[in-house]
């Protein structure tokens, strides 16, 4: 027996709140992981200079240079999605302007990255 495509009702294809909140929990894992390998890499300082040193030297590589591009690209967009959140919890006619929220909160971050992205980036071409 086929059933109707109505039956259980729409299927949710997403909006801006659930790209905001996905968006928001994956920069906010990407974060904690850096956080733990940034511990890592600190504590090997207990070993010496030379193993410190030997562990810094990774931050060299330029593909390690786009990690860290997209790690600031996660904690810039986690923030301003964290000031997005507050203005929803706090404003009370807020989320009648989530999808608009969300929007100007994609604006800021583009626009936060262009001269990000100019920075690190001509730092990780010169060591190409």
């Amino acid at each position: 027996m086929a059933k109707k495509a109505g039956e259980f009702g729409s299927l949710y294809r997403g909006r801006e709140g659930q790209w905001s909140w996905v968006l928001h929990r994956v920069t906010g894992v990407g974060i904690i992981l850096f956080l733990f390998a940034h511990v890592v890499d600190t504590a090997v300082v207990g070993w010496g200079p030379e193993a410190y040193n030997r562990v810094l030297s990774v931050y060299h590589n330029p593909f390690v240079q786009l990690l860290e591009l997209v790690l600031v690209a996660m904690v810039v967009y986690h923030a301003l999605n964290g000031v997005r959140i507050m203005l929803l919890d706090f404003w009370p006619n807020a989320p009648e302007y989530q999808a608009r929220l969300f929007y100007a909160t994609m604006a800021v971050f583009v626009g936060g990255m262009i001269p990000i992205i100019y920075i690190i980036g001509r730092n990780v071409i010169r060591e190409l």
